[in-house]
């Protein structure tokens, strides 16, 4: 399926028609988050490095694409059998003469920023108009004690950032962990290569846990051990080396929300293989968060099922799964009572304001959202149909497309933004039924 582009990619827009009900097993494509974190480490590494069951999406392929440029490896990447086979070249890393280009991709840009300090010479990463506007300055601040000068070429603590490397030499640093846990992830997995050990004090609380977890999980997979105080410091010792070889990457948890959000709002019973009880990905918890709104769950080692119910509002904390809020707020539009979403200031800064546009899209759709600056209060109802922006962001469209499905009406605007993450969604979407219509 990821040989094929859809066509719906390019459209201005598409109709999403309503479904009745559905009974299916649904595969979804592979884990964003382990995909890069997967490739950072191969490229470091030094070993050939296979990953099977890869995401091969915008965000993926602008890393891929991007790592190549210092030299050292070279990432080759198969559609057919979803795979990136990274080689080392022998060559040491070097800065490129251009600068590094990665679109709207938050976490291979942060990573890029540890991972020039390796690289001889300087180098210049940057993003889209959105990702310029991304606040990258706890890193910044966090790499000088470690070695490496990055700075913000605008001085402002965003991209483009110009990062002087090859001095990337370890040591103690610490970091502002209430912005994005990826900075975190960033420094744990770059110090892989420094000449020293290395130890990370979180400054003060770390946001998204479950991420850093996934990092550690995956560093682990690949044979590096890093020692740990809670959520407090992380040291890595110096002189460590990934294994190499093949490394197989878990179904995306944050893909399958929507399959799950589905089943939840039409009564229907959804399977998910590949992907259970013993992912380290924080959003398989909106499992749980489901059956508490009154759905019925079954979760095995390598099995998720889901079966919707009588939908009822709750009070949740979603710090610590943030991508999947709007996946949440579409069932809460269609559960009696209010849902009261709390903790998700980060959402403010992701690859668009999430609050402002769920709470913009849901009251078009006739839902009463009350916002709040770090929070969502949604009192469910009778959604009404509406033409859906989805602000250049992967996660509003597919999430208003899951709405569609219940109610007539929904008109979906860029529907291509979703290959950020998943682009194969509007066919695996296909699957229930077939759905969509390309309008313009």
């Amino acid at each position: 399926m990821n040989a094929t582009p859809d066509p719906r990619l390019k459209a201005e827009e598409v109709t999403v028609l309503p479904l009745a009900a559905f009974d299916e097993r649904v595969s979804v494509l592979g884990s964003k988050s382990y995909t890069n974190r997967y490739l950072a480490i191969a490229s470091l590494s030094g070993r050939e490095t296979v990953i099977k069951g890869a995401l091969l999406s915008d965000d993926t392929l602008y890393f891929a694409r991007a790592i190549e440029t210092f030299g050292h490896v070279t990432c080759a990447v198969d559609h057919a059998t979803a795979s990136i086979h990274v080689t080392p070249t022998g060559q040491p890393m070097r800065a490129p003469k251009e600068d590094i280009f990665v679109g709207g991709a938050g976490t291979p840009l942060r990573f890029l920023i540890s991972m020039a300090g390796h690289a001889q010479g300087t180098t210049v990463i940057t993003g889209n108009t959105r990702m310029q506007e991304r606040p990258m300055g706890d890193l910044l601040a966090a790499l000088p004690p470690l070695g490496v000068d990055a700075t913000a070429v605008r001085a402002n603590g965003s991209p483009p950032i110009r990062v002087v490397g090859g001095s990337f030499k370890g040591g103690a640093t610490s970091i502002n962990g209430t912005v994005s846990s990826q900075f975190t992830s960033s420094l744990i997995i770059n110090a892989l290569r420094a000449e020293n050990d290395t130890e990370i004090t979180i400054a003060d609380e770390l946001i998204s846990k479950p991420y850093v977890e996934m990092t550690l999980a995956a560093l682990k997979e690949m044979g590096v051990s890093v020692e740990r105080d809670g959520y407090r410091r992380f040291t890595v010792a110096a002189g460590q080396q990934a294994r190499g070889g093949e490394v197989t990457v878990e179904p995306d948890a944050s893909g399958m929300s929507y399959f799950l959000a589905a089943a939840a709002i039409l009564g229907s019973r959804v399977v998910i293989p590949g992907i259970g009880s013993g992912s380290h990905q924080g959003d398989v918890h909106l499992v749980e968060a489901l059956e508490r709104m009154g759905c019925q769950t079954q979760i095995t080692d390598d099995e998720i099922t889901l079966t919707g119910g009588h939908l009822r509002g709750i009070d949740i904390d979603m710090e610590a799964m943030p991508d999947v809020v709007p996946s949440l707020a579409i069932v809460a539009a269609y559960a009696e009572g209010t849902t009261r979403i709390t903790n998700i200031a980060s959402l403010r800064v992701k690859e668009c304001d999430r609050i402002a546009a769920v709470t913009t899209e849901l009251r078009k759709m006739g839902i009463e959202v009350e916002e709040l600056p770090d929070a969502m209060y949604i009192t469910g109802g009778t959604p009404h149909g509406a033409t859906i922006d989805t602000y250049d962001d992967h996660r509003i469209a597919m999430t208003f497309a899951i709405g569609g499905l219940r109610t007539e009406g929904v008109v979906i605007k860029d529907p291509g933004c979703v290959a950020k993450s998943f682009p194969t969604f509007w066919q695996t979407l296909d699957t229930l039924h077939p759905t969509l219509k390309s309008t313009k």
